[in-house]
């Protein structure tokens, strides 16, 4: 995995302006810290940040390919994990390789293939090509988004990244936050292209994008489609387990120590007894890694739907499949850390108000890095497969928004009462929300003749697939990457999204419970405990300890009389969060969330200072 970086300009030198690159490119030193380079020309400047997993010694970049006409030159971030039998392939149309890395092979099928390379490849990427024989950039995302890529146009050209931050390094970019810029931010639903950055743009999953002279333009080169199921369950268990079984597979080749993310939950189980049952054939044990807190499991309080701590499952899996398996303890004091949320807010530029569950996703994830360089983790699942506890509740199921954001806040209509008068005026994110629903549900492909029950599910899984997953997608990467590790998403492999987007609801739950046909298909490397868990969300802490060092870093920020957070967030209201007895009710989950906003947002504006438009 890697940080990328770019920038066009036809009417510019930028021979003469390689210090600007690298300091772009600098920004994302956590993204590659194993080697850094930078490649100019007169109107193409490219960098690469570089954290080694493939041919450690052969796959330095930018990667140039030399022609007749000039150069051809490559930054790549990510995995295609189908490189080797391209590779054959392409070594069976004349092209020869001089080193075993992925990255030669991407460089060499745009060789052949022009920008339908994209195509060929399986995998997670995002790249930028440029070609001088015609001076043309080719930006590329993978179909699912697992990698991210951002650009803004310029007036004679672009600047383009794996994180905003490089992109605002640039002296040439302000970083203004507009009203929909806001709207992203207070809404907490990633919207595919957007970036909250004013002239910015996220290119969209399964997209790519051709900068020439005559300007930029996109095109879609793969989305979900809807098509009728034909196999019965049994033929579709066993078809979901081969794709699962090869998707695995392909995403354990590394030259680097290897290992899997276990929760205990369903997802993470079958990652890790794929991987385990892989990795025996090699003589290799399983290494394993989870996260708890201090008294978690001791003091645990379920709820609805919190209703056991992970740590003994995630022990009984490991016992049973024999892995080497590591439990990161965290204490209160450790998730609250000013410093661990200021390094979770820079890694993910953006204030999400998401507290110990980015925190501690982040402290797990430099635990892993110390061990692995690559890990497997379960994320996407329950978009694909309906495993969250509102696609099986018929109220939410009908509602008329996000069914997350409902189930996260009681109510359909998406109020922010924390903001600021004027600006919760000038922002109304309830009709905000509201449009933003009715645009991807617009979007969503069907099949003609389908009844209401199963048009609804498909969706359900459209909603949680196009604006649900991204942002989990995003989370994983940033934080993953500030710590050197690349951790890859088996179930995102657009194969596996492809078929389960169409299969019947009643596939999904033909046995009375969520992701009916995942628990089949993978029956048989997950042991039954596990198989009969019911599903737990990601955990949060439920220490005091933790609960009142927020109250006390919220008092620290009322005490600044000029604090730039409180152009956004009600000061009225903030003192009520930081003085009010905490709820220790299911109500009290909106008093939390709401004080970690806070914080995240004083500690975005100081790192940022933005130039903020509200009006």
């Amino acid at each position: 995995m890697c940080g990328i970086t770019g920038w066009v300009s036809y009417d510019g030198d930028l021979i003469a302006r390689r210090q600007l690159l690298d300091r772009m490119t600098t920004t994302m030193a956590p993204r590659g810290p194993d080697a850094h380079g930078t490649w100019s020309d007169r109107h193409a400047a490219l960098g690469h940040r570089r954290l080694s997993i493939i041919d450690l010694e052969g796959g330095a970049q930018p990667m140039t390919a030399p022609t007749a006409h000039g150069p051809v030159v490559l930054t790549y971030s990510g995995e295609v994990y189908n490189f080797k039998e391209l590779r054959a392939e392409l070594r069976c149309r004349g092209h020869r390789f001089s080193t075993a890395s992925d990255t030669e092979v991407v460089l060499r099928a745009y060789l052949e293939w022009g920008e339908h390379l994209v195509d060929h490849l399986v995998g997670m990427y995002a790249f930028g090509l440029w070609d001088s024989r015609t001076e043309t950039l080719l930006l590329v995302r993978d179909r699912l988004g697992v990698k991210p890529l951002y650009y803004q146009l310029t007036a004679d050209g672009v600047l383009f990244a794996s994180e905003p931050k490089a992109i605002l390094a640039h002296p040439d970019v302000t970083p203004t936050v507009g009203l929909d810029g806001l709207r992203e931010i207070m809404l907490g639903v990633k919207t595919p292209g957007t970036a909250i950055w004013q002239g910015m743009r996220e290119l969209p999953p399964g997209r790519l994008a051709v900068l020439d002279r005559s300007g930029l333009r996109e095109r879609t080169y793969w989305s979900l489609t809807a098509a009728p199921h034909t196999d019965d369950r049994a033929r579709t268990s066993l078809h979901l387990r081969s794709l699962l079984e090869d998707a695995v597979r392909e995403q354990l080749v590394a030259d680097v120590p290897r290992c899997t993310l276990l929760s205990g939950g369903l997802d993470s189980s079958a990652i890790a007894g794929l991987a385990a049952a892989e990795l025996a054939h090699g003589g290799e044990p399983l290494r394993s890694f989870s996260v708890d807190f201090v008294g978690h499991s001791e003091h645990f309080a379920p709820d609805g739907h919190n209703v056991s701590p992970d740590s003994d499952y995630a022990q009984a899996v490991a016992d049973h499949l024999g892995a080497r398996h590591t439990n990161l303890v965290l204490d209160p004091a450790a998730l609250a850390d000013p410093e661990v949320r200021r390094a979770c807010v820079a890694a993910r530029d953006l204030p999400i108000g998401r507290g110990d569950m980015d925190h501690s996703l982040l402290l797990l994830f430099q635990a892993v890095r110390r061990h692995s360089a690559v890990a497997l983790s379960g994320e996407g699942a329950d978009e694909m497969f309906g495993g969250y506890w509102w696609f099986h509740d018929p109220d939410l199921r009908a509602g008329a928004g996000f069914p997350w954001l409902t189930a996260a806040t009681g109510q359909v209509v998406q109020e922010r009462r924390f903001l600021a008068p004027d600006v919760q005026e000038a922002l109304d994110i309830p009709e905000f929300a509201a449009q933003r629903y009715r645009d991807a549900l617009a979007e969503a492909p069907t099949v003609d003749g389908e009844d209401a029950a199963q048009r609804r599910a498909r969706e359900l899984l459209y909603l949680h697939l196009t604006r649900s997953l991204g942002g989990m997608l995003d989370r994983k990467d940033r934080l993953s990457m500030a710590a050197g590790l690349e951790v890859r998403v088996p179930f995102c492999d657009h194969r596996i999204a492809e078929y389960a987007y169409n299969l019947p609801w009643s596939l999904h739950t033909f046995d009375g419970r969520e992701k009916s046909i995942l628990r089949a298909a993978t029956g048989h490397v997950v042991p039954e405990l596990v198989r009969r868990r019911t599903k737990s969300p990601y955990p949060m802490t439920q220490g005091a300890g933790y609960l009142a060092a927020l109250q006390e870093q919220a008092r620290e920020i009322l005490s600044q009389a000029h604090a730039p957070v409180f152009e956004l967030f009600d000061r009225r209201v903030a003192h009520r969060l930081a003085h009010a007895p905490w709820d220790a009710s299911g109500n009290g989950a909106g008093q939390r969330l709401a004080l970690e906003k806070l914080l995240d947002l004083h500690v975005w504006c100081d790192l940022y200072r933005p130039r903020l438009v509200t009006c």
